[in-house]
């Protein structure tokens, strides 16, 4: 299964929201952030794998 931008923010807004964090209305910016947030940590983690040990050790693209 690859990673998704759109459902790791869905899970992101969701966990923000059984904070209390204000995701929806004029002002509220937690959504962008959470956007932000997840399409670096997506970004991250497709372009930088690295296994050192196993029968796979090497870098590899992830999707």
């Amino acid at each position: 299964m690859s990673i998704s931008n759109s459902l790791l923010k869905t899970k992101s807004i969701k966990e923000m929201n059984i904070k209390s964090i204000v995701t929806e209305g004029e002002f509220a910016k937690a959504s962008d952030l959470a956007e932000v947030i997840v399409n670096a940590v997506v970004e991250e983690i497709t372009s930088n794998v690295l296994v050192d040990k196993g029968s796979s050790t090497g870098s590899f693209y992830v999707l």
